[in-house]
């Protein structure tokens, strides 16, 4: 058998191979020219993964603001903020006790405004013009005040000496009454409680006689805050309205709306609170007065004075009046006569307490008592007798403006909110195809 058919067909095979191997080339080389031919994705190496450190011992460690307990965090925003407010106040008091007579003298002033505002608008509804009605209010009232200081001077002069023969009486009467009484009170013990005063006595002398140098410089500032008071209620009658808008001038636009609604009804219930609590005073002067007059007690009528005086403390000049008067009847009268001045006492600011002040102050000046025992505390303590006196006034009237401010910024937010319900409701007209046509 011939052996060429087998070369043949192996050479066939070779070129059959050969033409394909270009085929493919040729078709690669194609692929490659082509611009628009989707080149086969690269195979990306994914690069291996970070290694992380490894977690500590005790496990992953927590935000520290997240570690904190949600109460904790809550005390701590409320304690810094209550810091800040607290150095406020303290910075305030501190500017007002620097100028304490000044402050007090204007507060003093808004308080005899408020009295005799009433008078100056009535005046001026009759025809009167404002200047002369202003002037007439204003003098009249602080001379029947200065009339009230000059007769209980005068009264306390012209019996001082009667006064003391009585006291003197009026003690050994009490000796002997104690003596004689079932309490067992020996005179040992009468001699070492006398013996006790004097020793306190001497032993403040010092002060005493420092207070007696100062004197002069107490005079001084008397009659300074006599003069401011008189000058700036003065300026508050006559000019009161237009020193409010100059107030209102400072403050911020945002905040205008509010405090122009809120200082009306503050100074409302201001004159509220001072008219009612000269009426109630001087029913209490009257009464009691009238009282201790009938009991002989003696100066009976500088004593209703003094009762009408200590009656703008609330609470706590009711008590130091009436004790006041109680005691002179205890050395001047005796036992019995001091038990009736009690009585007397008690019941007329009974009557006031739980008559008179509701009746007359009505709902204009509604404070609790606990916040009025505590008011009185604290103006006291910080200032005085003069901070016990406009404890429960400045009270009063934050009461009322901060009532105020949260009404109105209630109503203020209804408002909002009934805008824009009303807003969205237009819209959702404006978008719907049946109103549109």
């Amino acid at each position: 058998m011939s052996r060429v058919p087998g070369w043949l067909g192996r050479l066939g095979a070779g070129l059959t191979e050969m033409s394909e191997r270009l085929d493919e080339r040729r078709a690669e080389v194609e692929q490659d020219s082509d611009p628009l031919a989707a080149p086969e994705p690269a195979a990306v190496e994914t690069p291996p993964p970070a290694r992380r450190p490894a977690p500590p011992a005790g496990g992953p460690r927590p935000d520290p603001a997240e570690a904190v307990p949600w109460g904790v965090r809550v005390a701590a925003e409320a304690g810094w903020r209550l810091l800040v407010l607290a150095g406020t106040v303290w910075v305030l008091m501190r500017v007002i006790s620097a100028v304490q007579l000044v402050v007090f003298a204007f507060v003093i002033a808004l308080l005899v405004t408020a009295l005799l505002q009433p008078t100056v608008a009535r005046l001026t509804r009759r025809g009167v013009p404002r200047g002369p009605a202003t002037a007439l209010t204003a003098i009249s009232g602080f001379v029947v005040i200065g009339l009230m200081g000059w007769f209980v001077t005068w009264q306390v002069m012209e019996n001082i000496d009667t006064l003391s023969t009585q006291i003197q009486s009026g003690i050994d009467d009490l000796r002997d009454w104690l003596l004689k009484s079932p309490f067992h009170v020996t005179d040992k013990q009468i001699n070492q409680i006398a013996k006790n005063l004097r020793e306190a006595i001497g032993a403040n002398a010092d002060q005493i006689t420092s207070a007696g140098l100062e004197g002069v410089q107490v005079i001084i500032e008397t009659l300074t805050s006599i003069l401011l008071v008189f000058f700036s209620t003065l300026f508050l009658l006559y000019d009161g309205k237009r020193i409010w808008e100059w107030f209102l001038r400072l403050v911020p636009a945002a905040a205008r709306p509010g405090v122009a609604g809120a200082g009306p009804r503050a100074w409302s219930t201001l004159t509220a609170y001072v008219r009612g609590t000269v009426l109630v005073a001087l029913i209490d002067a009257i009464f009691i007065g009238i009282g201790i007059y009938f009991l002989d007690v003696p100066m009976a009528v500088p004593l209703a004075v003094f009762i009408f005086l200590f009656s703008f403390i609330p609470l706590v000049g009711a008590v130091a009046s009436g004790a006041l008067a109680v005691i002179v009847a205890l050395v001047t009268q005796g036992v019995f006569t001091a038990v009736m001045t009690l009585i007397v006492v008690l019941a007329v600011q009974q009557i006031e307490g739980h008559v008179l002040q509701p009746f007359i102050l009505g709902r204009a000046v509604r404070v609790h008592p606990l916040a009025v025992v505590l008011t009185v505390a604290a103006g006291g303590m910080v200032a005085g007798i003069g901070g016990a006196v406009v404890a429960v006034p400045l009270v009063a009237v934050t009461n009322t403006v901060v009532g105020y401010l949260r009404q109105y910024s209630e109503e203020l937010q209804q408002q909002k909110s009934a805008a824009q319900a009303e807003d969205e409701a237009v819209g959702r007209n404006a978008e719907d195809p049946a109103h549109q046509g």
